[in-house]
């Protein structure tokens, strides 16, 4: 089997059989097209023909073009993954990707808002007119419920139990999780719900999408960025700010404020612990910020 065959097969399996997000269905397969020219550059037609050298010498070659430890780490995933999937289904005799180790990464700490900019956030857009009435709904949910940007978007009207104040949410993977939502997103809900969404709706064509664009449809990632990015400087806020970020600040300031980590985990979504316990690094380090400036003998 050629390198096309044999990558479309597996994108198919990851699709299908994992359900993995289209997003990374992309990214591997941008990861394994550069990894397949490379080795039929070697003469190498076929993923049964790769060699450990051959693997090694790719990773070096990224190494060399500069790539971050993290897209490296990436590639690394894909070709484990390709490789594993071809001798499971008999089409390889061994796996080159055996013995690859993933490039070290540090922990970079997430972009955290202030328990202050985010007040001046959710109160930006205030609410003269149905859009802005939805977009305070909008952040307060990200806020509330620590949603993905694409988890927010997929959001139908069904979703929502606000009488129970919980969302139903599907993450990664297509796995569901109910997340709960405080009084202040579930006022907000409400209102866009009973004031602004059927000045929205298109009743032609209405859409299922809980919260809708001026057009009645159902709002992209974009959208949600942009939104953002134009409240976040009337609110003040010059650093960089994404969807991300008020997923970040929901998981930190939980914990600060004494969740349990298991809890955040489930209400993230996150299938192991180790990613939500960058959040426990990063209270860790504004602990230390207190105990330094407050400490007599903190320094000498």
């Amino acid at each position: 089997m050629d390198w096309d065959r044999a990558i479309d097969a597996f994108l198919s399996y990851l699709k299908v059989e994992k359900r993995l997000a289209a997003n990374t269905l992309a990214a591997y397969g941008r990861d394994l097209a550069a990894y397949a020219d490379y080795m039929t550059g070697r003469g190498l037609p076929a993923p049964a023909q790769a060699t450990a050298e051959d693997v090694s010498h790719y990773m070096a070659e990224l190494a060399r073009h500069g790539l971050t430890g993290r897209s490296r780490a990436r590639a690394a995933s894909a070709l484990r993954g390709l490789h594993r999937y071809l001798v499971r289904r008999g089409l390889a005799a061994a796996d080159p990707t055996a013995d690859l180790e993933s490039p070290r990464l540090g922990r970079k700490l997430p972009n955290v808002l202030s328990l202050e900019e985010v007040a001046a956030l959710l109160a930006a857009p205030g609410d003269d007119g149905p859009l802005r009435v939805r977009d305070t709904a909008i952040l307060e949910t990200l806020y509330a419920a620590g949603l993905r940007v694409s988890e927010l978007c997929s959001l139908d009207m069904g979703s929502v139990d606000l009488r129970a104040g919980f969302l139903r949410v599907f993450g990664k993977g297509s796995k569901e999780r109910l997340v709960p939502i405080g009084e202040a997103a579930t006022a907000a809900i409400e209102r866009y719900k009973a004031e602004a969404r059927s000045r929205l709706v298109k009743p032609a064509k209405p859409s299922p999408a809980l919260f809708l664009s001026h057009h009645g449809r159902r709002l992209t990632r974009d959208a949600i960025f942009k939104l953002l990015v134009k409240y976040a400087l009337a609110a003040g806020i010059t650093r960089p700010l994404s969807p991300h970020v008020l997923r970040h600040s929901f998981a930190t300031h939980l914990l600060e404020h004494g969740a349990d980590l298991r809890a955040v985990q489930a209400m993230l979504g996150h299938a192991d612990i180790g990613t939500t316990e960058i959040y426990t690094h990063l209270d860790r380090e504004a602990v230390r910020r207190v105990y330094t400036a407050a400490h007599p003998r903190a320094r000498q």
